[in-house]
Protein backbone atom coordinates (compact mmCIF):
# COMPACT_ATOMS: atom_id res chain seq x y z
CA UNK A 1 0.00 0.00 0.00
CA UNK A 2 1.47 3.43 -0.94
CA UNK A 3 2.35 5.65 2.00
CA UNK A 4 3.31 9.28 2.53
CA UNK A 5 5.07 11.12 5.35
CA UNK A 6 2.61 13.18 7.38
CA UNK A 7 2.63 15.26 10.55
CA UNK A 8 1.13 13.58 13.60
CA UNK A 9 1.87 16.66 15.67
CA UNK A 10 4.01 19.68 14.85
CA UNK A 11 7.02 17.80 16.22
CA UNK A 12 6.33 14.24 15.09
CA UNK A 13 5.95 12.62 11.66
CA UNK A 14 4.32 9.30 10.78
CA UNK A 15 3.79 7.25 7.64
CA UNK A 16 0.17 7.29 6.45
CA UNK A 17 -1.51 5.31 3.63
CA UNK A 18 -2.27 7.49 0.62
CA UNK A 19 -4.29 5.20 -1.65
CA UNK A 20 -7.63 6.54 -2.90
CA UNK A 21 -9.76 4.46 -0.52
CA UNK A 22 -7.80 5.38 2.62
CA UNK A 23 -7.88 9.08 1.76
CA UNK A 24 -11.61 9.12 1.11
CA UNK A 25 -12.48 7.12 4.22
CA UNK A 26 -10.28 9.38 6.36
CA UNK A 27 -11.81 12.59 5.04
CA UNK A 28 -15.40 11.35 5.29
CA UNK A 29 -14.83 10.19 8.86
CA UNK A 30 -13.33 13.53 9.91
CA UNK A 31 -16.27 15.38 8.37
CA UNK A 32 -18.75 13.05 10.06
CA UNK A 33 -17.08 13.79 13.41
CA UNK A 34 -17.60 17.55 12.75
CA UNK A 35 -14.93 20.21 12.91
CA UNK A 36 -14.74 23.37 14.99
CA UNK A 37 -12.03 26.03 14.95
CA UNK A 38 -10.77 29.38 13.75
CA UNK A 39 -9.44 28.32 10.35
CA UNK A 40 -12.85 27.92 8.73
CA UNK A 41 -12.33 31.19 6.87
CA UNK A 42 -10.19 29.22 4.44
CA UNK A 43 -13.31 27.45 3.19
CA UNK A 44 -14.34 30.73 1.53
CA UNK A 45 -11.67 29.99 -1.07
CA UNK A 46 -13.40 26.80 -2.25
CA UNK A 47 -15.88 28.64 -4.45
CA UNK A 48 -13.07 30.67 -6.00
CA UNK A 49 -11.10 27.50 -6.73
CA UNK A 50 -14.12 26.04 -8.52
CA UNK A 51 -14.51 29.19 -10.59
CA UNK A 52 -10.79 29.24 -11.49
CA UNK A 53 -10.49 25.52 -12.17
CA UNK A 54 -7.66 25.18 -9.63
CA UNK A 55 -8.14 21.42 -9.29
CA UNK A 56 -7.75 20.86 -13.03
CA UNK A 57 -4.60 22.98 -13.04
CA UNK A 58 -3.09 21.06 -10.13
CA UNK A 59 -4.07 17.70 -11.60
CA UNK A 60 -2.47 18.70 -14.88
CA UNK A 61 0.71 19.71 -13.06
CA UNK A 62 1.00 16.50 -11.05
CA UNK A 63 0.21 14.44 -14.16
CA UNK A 64 -1.81 11.27 -14.75
CA UNK A 65 -1.16 8.01 -12.99
CA UNK A 66 0.24 9.51 -9.79
CA UNK A 67 -0.95 8.99 -6.25
CA UNK A 68 -4.37 10.57 -5.55
CA UNK A 69 -2.62 12.40 -2.71
CA UNK A 70 -0.33 14.34 -5.09
CA UNK A 71 -2.76 17.05 -6.31
CA UNK A 72 -4.14 17.31 -2.78
CA UNK A 73 -0.65 17.99 -1.42
CA UNK A 74 -0.34 20.63 -4.14
CA UNK A 75 -3.63 22.11 -2.89
CA UNK A 76 -2.10 22.16 0.59
CA UNK A 77 0.77 24.30 -0.76
CA UNK A 78 -1.74 26.70 -2.33
CA UNK A 79 -3.54 27.13 0.98
CA UNK A 80 -0.29 27.49 2.92
CA UNK A 81 0.62 30.33 0.57
CA UNK A 82 -2.79 31.93 1.16
CA UNK A 83 -2.15 31.76 4.92
CA UNK A 84 1.28 33.41 4.41
CA UNK A 85 2.84 30.50 6.30
CA UNK A 86 6.64 30.57 6.33
CA UNK A 87 9.41 28.68 8.08
CA UNK A 88 9.79 24.98 8.70
CA UNK A 89 6.49 23.10 8.62
CA UNK A 90 7.27 21.08 11.79
CA UNK A 91 7.31 24.34 13.76
CA UNK A 92 3.85 25.35 12.61
CA UNK A 93 0.57 24.49 14.25
CA UNK A 94 -1.58 23.64 11.21
CA UNK A 95 -2.03 20.07 12.43
CA UNK A 96 -4.30 21.13 15.30
CA UNK A 97 -6.83 23.09 13.22
CA UNK A 98 -8.15 20.52 10.72
CA UNK A 99 -6.41 22.48 7.98
CA UNK A 100 -5.95 19.18 6.12
CA UNK A 101 -9.67 18.64 5.41
CA UNK A 102 -9.80 21.67 3.13
CA UNK A 103 -7.25 19.93 0.90
CA UNK A 104 -9.08 16.61 0.74
CA UNK A 105 -6.59 14.90 3.06
CA UNK A 106 -6.96 13.31 6.51
CA UNK A 107 -3.47 14.55 7.45
CA UNK A 108 -1.02 17.41 6.85
CA UNK A 109 1.78 16.38 4.49
CA UNK A 110 5.26 16.90 5.91
CA UNK A 111 8.11 18.98 4.50
CA UNK A 112 9.67 15.82 3.10
CA UNK A 113 6.51 14.88 1.19
CA UNK A 114 6.14 18.39 -0.20
CA UNK A 115 9.80 18.46 -1.23
CA UNK A 116 9.49 15.10 -3.00
CA UNK A 117 6.44 16.32 -4.93
CA UNK A 118 8.12 19.55 -6.02
CA UNK A 119 11.35 17.74 -6.87
CA UNK A 120 9.50 15.44 -9.27
CA UNK A 121 8.43 18.32 -11.55
CA UNK A 122 10.30 20.55 -13.97
CA UNK A 123 10.40 24.26 -14.69
CA UNK A 124 8.58 23.67 -17.99
CA UNK A 125 5.68 22.07 -16.14
CA UNK A 126 5.41 25.01 -13.74
CA UNK A 127 5.48 27.47 -16.64
CA UNK A 128 2.75 25.54 -18.44
CA UNK A 129 0.56 25.93 -15.34
CA UNK A 130 1.29 29.67 -15.26
CA UNK A 131 0.22 30.03 -18.89
CA UNK A 132 -3.00 28.08 -18.30
CA UNK A 133 -3.77 30.09 -15.16
CA UNK A 134 -3.03 33.37 -16.95
CA UNK A 135 -5.42 32.52 -19.79
CA UNK A 136 -8.16 31.66 -17.31
CA UNK A 137 -7.60 34.90 -15.42
CA UNK A 138 -7.74 36.96 -18.60
CA UNK A 139 -10.97 35.26 -19.64
CA UNK A 140 -12.44 36.10 -16.24
CA UNK A 141 -11.51 39.77 -16.61
CA UNK A 142 -8.76 39.90 -13.99
CA UNK A 143 -6.63 41.97 -16.37
CA UNK A 144 -7.08 43.47 -19.85
CA UNK A 145 -3.43 42.92 -20.80
CA UNK A 146 -3.22 46.16 -22.79
CA UNK A 147 -0.37 47.64 -20.71
CA UNK A 148 2.21 45.52 -18.90
CA UNK A 149 4.96 46.19 -16.35
CA UNK A 150 8.02 44.05 -15.66
CA UNK A 151 10.33 44.20 -12.68
CA UNK A 152 12.98 42.05 -10.96
CA UNK A 153 12.21 41.09 -7.37
CA UNK A 154 15.22 39.79 -5.46
CA UNK A 155 14.38 37.44 -2.61
CA UNK A 156 16.86 37.37 0.28
CA UNK A 157 18.40 33.93 0.68
CA UNK A 158 20.21 32.21 3.54
CA UNK A 159 21.56 29.44 1.33
CA UNK A 160 25.09 28.21 2.11
CA UNK A 161 25.93 28.02 -1.58
CA UNK A 162 28.50 30.30 -3.17
CA UNK A 163 26.65 32.80 -5.33
CA UNK A 164 26.68 36.34 -6.58
CA UNK A 165 25.54 38.91 -4.02
CA UNK A 166 23.22 41.86 -4.64
CA UNK A 167 22.44 45.15 -2.95
CA UNK A 168 19.61 47.56 -3.67
CA UNK A 169 21.43 50.73 -2.63
CA UNK A 170 25.09 51.67 -2.56
CA UNK A 171 24.96 52.06 1.22
CA UNK A 172 23.65 48.53 1.80
CA UNK A 173 25.70 45.41 2.43
CA UNK A 174 25.54 43.01 -0.50
CA UNK A 175 23.67 39.80 0.35
CA UNK A 176 22.70 36.54 -1.27
CA UNK A 177 19.48 36.62 -3.24
CA UNK A 178 17.39 34.62 -5.67
CA UNK A 179 16.42 36.46 -8.82
CA UNK A 180 12.68 36.55 -9.49
CA UNK A 181 11.14 38.42 -12.41
CA UNK A 182 7.46 39.43 -12.51
CA UNK A 183 5.18 40.54 -15.33
CA UNK A 184 2.02 42.35 -14.22
CA UNK A 185 -0.87 44.11 -15.82
CA UNK A 186 0.00 47.75 -15.15
CA UNK A 187 -3.65 48.86 -14.88
CA UNK A 188 -5.06 46.26 -12.46
CA UNK A 189 -1.75 45.30 -10.74
CA UNK A 190 -2.59 41.62 -11.27
CA UNK A 191 0.24 39.20 -12.19
CA UNK A 192 0.40 37.37 -15.49
CA UNK A 193 3.47 35.23 -14.83
CA UNK A 194 6.90 35.07 -13.23
CA UNK A 195 10.28 33.48 -13.82
CA UNK A 196 13.17 32.80 -11.52
CA UNK A 197 16.85 32.05 -11.67
CA UNK A 198 20.10 31.93 -9.78
CA UNK A 199 21.53 35.15 -8.40
CA UNK A 200 23.88 35.33 -11.40
CA UNK A 201 21.07 35.61 -13.93
CA UNK A 202 20.79 39.08 -15.44
CA UNK A 203 17.73 41.06 -16.41
CA UNK A 204 18.77 40.84 -20.07
CA UNK A 205 18.86 37.04 -19.86
CA UNK A 206 15.57 36.62 -18.00
CA UNK A 207 13.30 39.17 -19.70
CA UNK A 208 12.86 37.43 -23.09
CA UNK A 209 11.70 34.25 -21.33
CA UNK A 210 9.32 36.26 -19.15
CA UNK A 211 7.83 38.04 -22.17
CA UNK A 212 7.48 34.74 -24.03
CA UNK A 213 5.28 33.50 -21.17
CA UNK A 214 3.25 36.74 -21.27
CA UNK A 215 2.83 36.40 -25.04
CA UNK A 216 1.62 32.81 -24.64
CA UNK A 217 -0.99 34.02 -22.14
CA UNK A 218 -2.23 36.98 -24.19
CA UNK A 219 -2.11 35.21 -27.56
CA UNK A 220 -2.87 37.45 -30.58
CA UNK A 221 -3.74 40.32 -28.23
CA UNK A 222 -0.04 40.64 -27.36
CA UNK A 223 0.77 42.33 -30.67
CA UNK A 224 1.81 45.93 -30.03
CA UNK A 225 1.21 45.84 -26.24
CA UNK A 226 3.48 48.29 -24.41
CA UNK A 227 5.72 46.89 -21.67
CA UNK A 228 6.97 49.31 -19.00
CA UNK A 229 10.43 48.57 -17.65
CA UNK A 230 13.02 50.27 -15.45
CA UNK A 231 16.59 51.41 -16.02
CA UNK A 232 17.99 47.90 -15.49
CA UNK A 233 16.36 46.88 -18.78
CA UNK A 234 18.25 49.48 -20.81
CA UNK A 235 20.72 47.31 -22.71
CA UNK A 236 21.19 47.05 -26.44
CA UNK A 237 20.98 43.26 -26.25
CA UNK A 238 17.63 43.29 -24.49
CA UNK A 239 16.11 46.04 -26.60
CA UNK A 240 17.01 44.10 -29.75
CA UNK A 241 15.61 40.87 -28.34
CA UNK A 242 12.28 42.47 -27.41
CA UNK A 243 12.02 44.29 -30.74
CA UNK A 244 12.92 41.32 -32.94
CA UNK A 245 11.71 38.27 -31.03
CA UNK A 246 8.55 39.33 -29.18
CA UNK A 247 5.30 41.03 -30.21
CA UNK A 248 5.73 43.71 -27.54
CA UNK A 249 6.97 47.29 -27.50
CA UNK A 250 9.27 48.31 -24.65
CA UNK A 251 9.53 51.64 -22.82
CA UNK A 252 12.43 52.08 -20.42
CA UNK A 253 14.12 55.03 -18.69
CA UNK A 254 17.64 55.74 -19.88
CA UNK A 255 20.38 55.79 -17.22
CA UNK A 256 21.76 59.09 -15.96
CA UNK A 257 25.07 58.77 -17.76
CA UNK A 258 27.13 61.82 -18.65
CA UNK A 259 27.04 61.28 -22.40
CA UNK A 260 23.27 60.66 -22.46
CA UNK A 261 22.56 63.71 -20.32
CA UNK A 262 24.81 65.82 -22.53
CA UNK A 263 23.03 64.56 -25.64
CA UNK A 264 19.72 65.68 -24.13
CA UNK A 265 21.10 69.09 -23.09
CA UNK A 266 22.54 69.67 -26.59
CA UNK A 267 19.12 69.48 -28.23
CA UNK A 268 18.07 72.95 -29.49
CA UNK A 269 15.13 74.59 -27.67
CA UNK A 270 13.01 74.45 -30.82
CA UNK A 271 13.27 70.63 -30.79
CA UNK A 272 11.02 70.55 -27.73
CA UNK A 273 7.27 70.70 -27.90
CA UNK A 274 5.73 72.51 -24.96
CA UNK A 275 3.14 70.34 -23.19
CA UNK A 276 2.18 72.70 -20.39
CA UNK A 277 3.90 75.02 -17.96
CA UNK A 278 7.17 73.48 -16.80
CA UNK A 279 7.09 70.48 -19.14
CA UNK A 280 8.36 70.04 -22.68
CA UNK A 281 9.31 66.97 -24.70
CA UNK A 282 11.47 66.11 -27.67
CA UNK A 283 11.73 62.87 -29.63
CA UNK A 284 14.68 61.74 -31.74
CA UNK A 285 15.91 58.46 -33.30
CA UNK A 286 18.61 56.81 -31.22
CA UNK A 287 20.63 53.61 -31.47
CA UNK A 288 22.02 52.31 -28.15
CA UNK A 289 25.56 51.05 -27.88
CA UNK A 290 25.83 47.37 -28.92
CA UNK A 291 22.39 47.49 -30.55
CA UNK A 292 22.14 45.92 -34.00
CA UNK A 293 18.44 46.47 -34.63
CA UNK A 294 18.07 50.22 -33.98
CA UNK A 295 17.39 53.01 -34.30
CA UNK A 296 14.73 53.32 -31.62
CA UNK A 297 13.07 56.45 -30.27
CA UNK A 298 14.66 58.56 -27.58
CA UNK A 299 12.18 60.76 -25.70
CA UNK A 300 13.65 63.64 -23.69
CA UNK A 301 11.55 65.20 -20.97
CA UNK A 302 12.56 68.74 -20.03
CA UNK A 303 11.31 70.14 -16.72
CA UNK A 304 11.38 73.79 -15.65
CA UNK A 305 10.56 77.18 -17.12
CA UNK A 306 13.79 79.07 -16.52
CA UNK A 307 16.54 77.90 -18.96
CA UNK A 308 19.03 78.10 -16.09
CA UNK A 309 17.01 75.52 -14.16
CA UNK A 310 16.13 73.05 -16.91
CA UNK A 311 16.34 69.35 -15.94
CA UNK A 312 16.33 66.49 -18.41
CA UNK A 313 15.19 62.88 -18.13
CA UNK A 314 15.39 60.53 -21.10
CA UNK A 315 13.42 57.43 -22.07
CA UNK A 316 13.74 54.95 -24.91
CA UNK A 317 10.84 53.27 -26.72
CA UNK A 318 11.22 50.55 -29.33
CA UNK A 319 8.31 51.97 -31.37
CA UNK A 320 7.19 55.40 -32.48
CA UNK A 321 4.36 56.40 -30.12
CA UNK A 322 2.95 59.74 -28.95
CA UNK A 323 5.46 60.87 -26.37
CA UNK A 324 3.06 62.81 -24.15
CA UNK A 325 0.79 59.80 -23.65
CA UNK A 326 3.78 57.56 -22.99
CA UNK A 327 5.28 59.64 -20.20
CA UNK A 328 2.23 61.23 -18.58
CA UNK A 329 -0.42 58.49 -18.95
CA UNK A 330 1.32 55.13 -19.41
CA UNK A 331 4.65 55.19 -17.56
CA UNK A 332 3.25 56.31 -14.16
CA UNK A 333 1.17 53.11 -14.16
CA UNK A 334 4.38 51.15 -13.71
CA UNK A 335 4.45 51.91 -10.00
CA UNK A 336 1.49 49.60 -9.49
CA UNK A 337 4.01 46.78 -9.51
CA UNK A 338 5.47 48.11 -6.26
CA UNK A 339 1.98 48.17 -4.77
CA UNK A 340 1.60 44.53 -5.79
CA UNK A 341 4.77 43.54 -3.95
CA UNK A 342 3.75 45.47 -0.84
CA UNK A 343 0.36 43.76 -0.73
CA UNK A 344 1.19 40.22 -1.88
CA UNK A 345 4.82 39.36 -1.23
CA UNK A 346 3.95 37.52 2.01
CA UNK A 347 2.27 34.82 -0.11
CA UNK A 348 5.70 33.37 -0.82
CA UNK A 349 7.80 36.06 -2.45
CA UNK A 350 9.60 37.45 0.61
CA UNK A 351 12.34 34.91 1.16
CA UNK A 352 14.03 32.12 -0.82
CA UNK A 353 15.06 28.97 0.99
CA UNK A 354 16.29 26.30 -1.38
CA UNK A 355 18.18 27.33 -4.51
CA UNK A 356 16.88 24.34 -6.50
CA UNK A 357 15.20 26.27 -9.29
CA UNK A 358 12.53 23.73 -10.23
CA UNK A 359 11.42 23.53 -6.60
CA UNK A 360 11.26 27.32 -6.31
CA UNK A 361 9.32 27.54 -9.58
CA UNK A 362 6.77 25.03 -8.32
CA UNK A 363 6.28 26.74 -4.97
CA UNK A 364 5.99 30.24 -6.47
CA UNK A 365 3.51 28.95 -9.05
CA UNK A 366 1.35 27.64 -6.19
CA UNK A 367 1.53 31.13 -4.70
CA UNK A 368 0.26 32.58 -8.00
CA UNK A 369 -2.79 30.32 -7.73
CA UNK A 370 -3.37 31.43 -4.16
CA UNK A 371 -3.14 35.09 -5.20
CA UNK A 372 -5.67 34.54 -8.01
CA UNK A 373 -8.20 32.93 -5.66
CA UNK A 374 -7.65 35.62 -3.02
CA UNK A 375 -8.16 38.35 -5.62
CA UNK A 376 -11.54 36.91 -6.55
CA UNK A 377 -12.52 36.57 -2.90
CA UNK A 378 -11.51 40.16 -2.15
CA UNK A 379 -13.81 41.39 -4.93
CA UNK A 380 -16.77 39.87 -3.07
CA UNK A 381 -15.97 41.80 0.10
CA UNK A 382 -15.93 45.50 0.86
CA UNK A 383 -13.43 48.28 0.11
CA UNK A 384 -11.77 47.90 3.52
CA UNK A 385 -10.94 44.21 2.99
CA UNK A 386 -9.69 44.91 -0.51
CA UNK A 387 -7.00 47.24 0.85
CA UNK A 388 -5.57 44.75 3.37
CA UNK A 389 -2.26 43.18 2.52
CA UNK A 390 -2.01 39.39 2.27
CA UNK A 391 -0.85 38.96 5.86
CA UNK A 392 -3.70 41.07 7.25
CA UNK A 393 -6.26 39.24 5.12
CA UNK A 394 -4.95 35.86 6.28
CA UNK A 395 -5.02 36.92 9.92
CA UNK A 396 -8.45 38.58 9.94
CA UNK A 397 -10.38 36.38 7.53
CA UNK A 398 -8.72 33.08 6.62
CA UNK A 399 -7.66 32.19 10.17
CA UNK A 400 -9.59 34.79 12.12
CA UNK A 401 -13.17 33.53 11.88
CA UNK A 402 -14.73 31.13 14.40
CA UNK A 403 -17.09 28.42 13.23
CA UNK A 404 -17.70 24.77 12.49
CA UNK A 405 -17.85 22.38 9.55
CA UNK A 406 -20.37 19.54 9.27
CA UNK A 407 -21.98 17.32 6.64
CA UNK A 408 -25.69 17.51 5.80
CA UNK A 409 -26.57 15.03 3.09
CA UNK A 410 -24.41 15.76 0.06
CA UNK A 411 -23.36 19.18 1.37
CA UNK A 412 -20.56 20.41 3.58
CA UNK A 413 -22.03 23.25 5.63
CA UNK A 414 -19.67 25.82 7.13
CA UNK A 415 -21.25 27.92 9.88
CA UNK A 416 -19.69 31.21 10.99
CA UNK A 417 -20.40 32.75 14.37
CA UNK A 418 -20.20 36.52 14.84
CA UNK A 419 -18.20 36.89 11.62
CA UNK A 420 -18.17 40.68 11.59
CA UNK A 421 -15.60 40.92 8.80
CA UNK A 422 -17.78 39.14 6.23
CA UNK A 423 -21.30 39.33 7.70
CA UNK A 424 -22.26 42.40 5.59
CA UNK A 425 -21.48 40.36 2.46
CA UNK A 426 -23.19 37.11 3.47
CA UNK A 427 -25.37 37.13 0.34
CA UNK A 428 -22.20 36.52 -1.69
CA UNK A 429 -21.73 33.12 -0.02
CA UNK A 430 -25.10 31.79 1.10
CA UNK A 431 -26.65 29.16 -1.19
CA UNK A 432 -23.30 28.78 -2.98
CA UNK A 433 -24.27 25.70 -5.08
CA UNK A 434 -27.10 27.62 -6.75
CA UNK A 435 -24.81 30.60 -7.37
CA UNK A 436 -22.17 28.40 -8.99
CA UNK A 437 -24.77 26.65 -11.14
CA UNK A 438 -26.02 30.02 -12.39
CA UNK A 439 -22.42 30.83 -13.38
CA UNK A 440 -22.20 27.50 -15.29
CA UNK A 441 -19.73 26.14 -12.72
CA UNK A 442 -20.11 22.60 -11.38
CA UNK A 443 -20.72 23.03 -7.61
CA UNK A 444 -19.34 19.58 -6.76
CA UNK A 445 -15.87 19.70 -5.20
CA UNK A 446 -13.70 17.08 -6.93
CA UNK A 447 -10.95 16.91 -4.29
CA UNK A 448 -13.64 16.54 -1.57
CA UNK A 449 -15.27 13.55 -3.25
CA UNK A 450 -18.19 15.33 -4.89
CA UNK A 451 -19.54 17.19 -1.87
CA UNK A 452 -21.14 20.59 -2.41
CA UNK A 453 -20.35 23.53 -0.15
CA UNK A 454 -22.67 25.96 1.55
CA UNK A 455 -22.33 28.64 4.24
CA UNK A 456 -24.44 29.77 7.18
CA UNK A 457 -24.07 32.79 9.47
CA UNK A 458 -25.08 32.88 13.13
Amino acid sequence: MPQIEALRTKHRTVRRPCDARSLEEGVRQRLADKVSGTMVGLWLLIGEHLRLGTWDLLSGWTGPGVSPAAPRVAMQMVHEAALCVSGIRERRSLTAHDFELLNGLPFVASDGAVHDLLNAHTIDQAQAVQVALGRIRQSRGHFPGALLAIDPHRLPSTSKRHMRRHKTHAQEIARKAMQTFFCLDAVTAQPLCLTSGSSARTVAQATPELLDLAAAILGPKARGVLVLADTEHFTGELLDAVHQQTPFDLLTPMPRQRDLEQRAADLPPEAFGRCWAGLAMAKRPYTPVHSKAGPYWMIVQRSGEDPRQWHYKSFLCTSDRPEVDLLTRDFPQRWHIEEFFNVNQALGWQHAGTQNLHIRYGRMTMALMAQAALHQLRQRLGPAQQTWNAQQFATKVLRGLDGDVRVEGDRIVVTYYNAKEILPYREQFEDLPARLSQEKVDPRIPWLYGYRLDFQFR
